[in-house]
């Protein structure tokens, strides 16, 4: 397994943790973000974390990977490639995470849900809701950065590489605002 600190290397290598005034997507502001979209720009890192990650699920019956599209597919790949097991992703439409492009699961497969960072655990309830509305069976939630402190509960065994805390505020008690900062909406949401 890898170590925290080469964890955070391989963040810091791949200008994973950007600074400035941001609006996340929960709504709250923070003087930090974390793109991790970043480390996958770099396939020799995002197989280091990833196999790590999914080294973390060995021994689970686990029958595919699934995660949010857009910033999990890669995750997902890399880890299914590990697992030996099928990888797939959802996609959001009118407003609601579903299965597109024919892809399906079958009625009590285990599927182990990834994605790449987690603040809230938003998005990865909307994966896991459309994974059990197939019939199958969350048996794992796996994620490269934890952001929530360990505070999202997803009901099943949960893995992250690495818990990260930022600090945010609501928008009326941000002090970047009060300071006039610009801001900026980052993320997969605008």
């Amino acid at each position: 397994m890898l170590e925290e600190k080469e964890i955070l290397e391989i963040l810091r290598e791949t200008k994973v943790l950007r600074e400035g005034h941001f609006r996340l997507t929960s709504g709250r502001h923070s003087k930090k973000y974390m793109q991790c979209a970043q480390v996958l720009q770099y396939p020799n890192f995002t197989q280091r974390l990833c196999e790590d990650l999914a080294r973390r699920f060995k021994g689970h019956e686990i029958h595919a990977v699934v995660a949010p599209a857009i910033g999990g597919i890669i995750i997902a790949y890399e880890i299914a490639k590990v697992l030996g097991v099928r990888a797939l992703f959802t996609e959001r439409e009118d407003g609601k995470m579903t299965f597109r492009r024919g892809f399906d699961l079958e009625d009590d497969e285990n599927v182990l849900v990834v994605e790449d960072v987690i603040t809230t655990g938003g998005s990865v309830q909307e994966v896991m809701e459309a994974v059990r509305e197939r019939g199958a069976n969350v048996c794992g939630v796996g994620v490269l950065v934890d952001r929530s402190a360990g505070k999202s509960d997803f009901g099943v065994h949960t893995e992250s590489l690495i818990s990260i805390q930022i600090e945010t505020w609501e928008p009326e008690d941000c002090p970047l605002c009060k300071e006039g900062a610009s801001i900026t909406k980052p993320g997969s949401r605008r």
